[in-house]
């Protein structure tokens, strides 16, 4: 065929794939980056305090014993959630931060 380029589409195709591997390394980085991000969230002046990274995996909780009271436990468990929403609130904003530049690329779960 006249003006067929027999490199041409390869050499393309051979690019596309080194920038999907490489994307998908920062991608693996990032992930990786996540799974030791700190996010601390609080409730009632820091009364309770939930520690999970920016996966939302808690590993730990801290509450204050100002704020046990045996007779309202329901206080309590509002703190807690609420400490948690918190945390929730701002892991969703540093993975948004750190995923966003890999727009559907990061919901692919490593299909690259």
């Amino acid at each position: 065929m006249a003006g067929f380029n027999k490199g041409g589409m390869g050499g393309g195709m051979q690019n596309l794939m080194k920038q999907a591997q490489k994307m998908q390394e920062e991608m693996q980085a990032t992930e990786k980056l996540l799974d030791e991000w700190e996010i601390v969230g609080t409730a009632g002046g820091e009364a309770v305090v939930v520690y999970m990274n920016a996966k939302k995996v808690i590993d730990g909780i801290e509450i204050d014993k100002s704020v046990i009271d045996p007779d309202d436990e329901e206080m309590l468990e509002d703190l807690v959630m609420a400490a948690i929403m918190d945390g929730y609130k701002k892991a969703d904003a540093v993975y948004q931060e750190k995923m966003g530049k890999f727009g559907a690329m990061g919901g692919m779960g490593g299909l690259l």
